[in-house]
């Protein structure tokens, strides 16, 4: 009898393909997993201990456990690797196979690469994936894009493994092109920005109101338990409950106060400056990152400027709803900037994106997993051409009964000298978007004045030019 052939490849077992691939067999798939390690097949094959998962350090003979159309996944380090594995599997492989990168590419690499993928009849899938270890393992929020023949190869798969939600997997084909790692970008900024405001909120709980780790600790549990259920308030509200494991002190203290990035949110700002969607509180997030690393410099302003008492000098009790308050209004305006992202984005590439469904599959598996997306979804669900989530009947009127608080933390943090920039921009943009005036008249009477680059009036159509400083 032949040997039963594999229903998908994995290209890479680090701490995501490894999962992803263990994921797939659980749900009784036959999955095969190469690596040049040898180590790391050994490793998996341990692991598993089944016979419907196998592994292969020799690539022929990982084609060779495939069946036909062969499905290869890619979960190697975005860049040049993801094209040098292309290289390395193309000459092995038919038309009609299909290859789908699982990791975190640039939308930009992912079009160029199923161009010239499909021009030799492949099938090519950019995919983003959401969750970590965790989530790979047990059930991610997948987000694929690209050619919808190699979606349904691996459909079932996708859909078997995926997290889900009222029964539903959080993973739906998202349309041609790279439409899937664009999303996944988003996914990212929107990331930053909550990680961002949940951060000064730690700031405001600690240096604003002398909270202890203990009682911020049951401060986001107990958030977690109302509109704020969300993943990263899940998790922040653990992390205060870690211990060091060699002193014994709360970790969160030893941890220094300096974020990296991998590029995804910078990706994300850079696209929404290109197609003139605002994203402020994305871009404020990561100015942050940035402005963390530079510890040294920030070490000598402070010497040089000193700070203002942070202390608040109120009992917490009166601060921490509006807080709450505040947050909540922020995560929707974050929400906000980045499906207006999406549907401009949707728009100048062809994406054809529904916004429901997107928000739809990031309810389960994923970072940005959080209550607030049903009323999201459903606000799409009544309106799919809905422009911005602030215009949405419903979530305007959880922005409106919340603003007091928010400008009342907002200026209690100022006073105190807490960094609230994402926060700010949050309140910023939401002060600017519903404003039927802003002042970008003057700065047209400016440009016009110091490069002759006309303006428009009010009172008639066309464009005008002064001779500024001659009357």
């Amino acid at each position: 009898m032949a040997e039963k052939k594999c229903d998908i490849g994995m290209v890479g077992l680090g701490v995501m393909g490894r999962n992803l691939l263990l994921n797939m067999a659980d749900h009784g798939f036959w999955v095969a997993g190469y690596h040049a390690d040898p180590g790391k097949v050994d490793a998996l094959l341990r692991e598993s201990a089944r016979p419907n998962v196998r592994g292969a350090s020799q690539l022929q003979q990982f084609i060779d456990l495939l069946r036909k159309p062969r499905a290869i996944m890619l979960m190697v380090p975005a860049g040049e690797p993801v094209d040098d594995v292309i290289r390395m599997l193309v000459p092995h492989l038919a038309a009609g196979d299909v290859l789908i990168d699982g990791g975190n590419s640039h939308f930009r690499d992912t079009q160029r690469r199923a161009t010239e993928l499909s021009a030799g009849g492949f099938r090519y899938l950019g995919v983003g994936v959401s969750g970590g270890e965790h989530g790979a393992r047990h059930g991610p929020s997948i987000m694929p894009g690209g050619d919808a023949a190699g979606y349904e190869r691996v459909r079932p798969i996708f859909e078997a493994i995926a997290a889900r939600v009222d029964d539903e997997p959080c993973v739906t084909y998202l349309g041609p092109g790279a439409v899937g790692h664009y999303v996944k970008m988003v996914h990212n900024g929107i990331e930053y920005g909550l990680m961002q405001s949940i951060a000064e909120t730690y700031d405001f709980m600690k240096r604003g109101l002398l909270l202890s780790n203990d009682q911020i600790r049951r401060t986001y549990r107990d958030w977690n338990r109302q509109e704020l259920n969300s993943y990263l308030i899940e998790i922040t509200a653990n992390i205060f409950a870690e211990a060091d494991a060699g002193s014994g002190k709360p970790l969160i203290d030893l941890i220094r106060d300096e974020a990296a990035q991998k590029g995804t949110g910078m990706w994300t700002s850079e696209s929404a400056l290109e197609l003139q969607s605002p994203a402020t509180v994305i871009d404020a997030a990561v100015a942050m990152r940035d402005l963390s690393g530079l510890k040294s410099e920030r070490n000598a302003a402070h010497k040089l400027y000193g700070c203002p008492s942070a202390n608040l000098k109120v009992r917490p009790e009166k601060l921490l709803d509006p807080l709450e308050n505040a947050l909540y209004v922020a995560m929707i305006i974050t929400f906000a900037q980045g499906m207006a992202l999406l549907r401009k984005a949707s728009e100048h590439y062809g994406f054809s994106l529904e916004l429901a469904e997107t928000a739809r599959i990031w309810r389960g598996g994923c970072i940005i997993r959080a209550a607030l997306l049903d009323k999201i979804r459903n606000a799409y669900l009544l309106n799919p051409h809905l422009p911005n989530l602030l215009l949405d009947p419903g979530l305007s009127e959880e922005v409106r009964k919340r603003e007091a608080d928010f400008r009342s933390i907002i200026c209690n943090a100022t006073r105190a000298g807490l960094p609230i920039p994402a926060l700010m921009a949050a309140l910023s943009y939401l002060d600017s978007y519903r404003s039927n005036w802003l002042p970008a008249n003057l700065i047209q009477a400016q440009r016009d004045y110091f490069g002759a680059h006309t303006y428009q009036r009010v009172d008639a159509d066309g464009a005008f030019h002064t001779q500024w400083g001659r009357s």
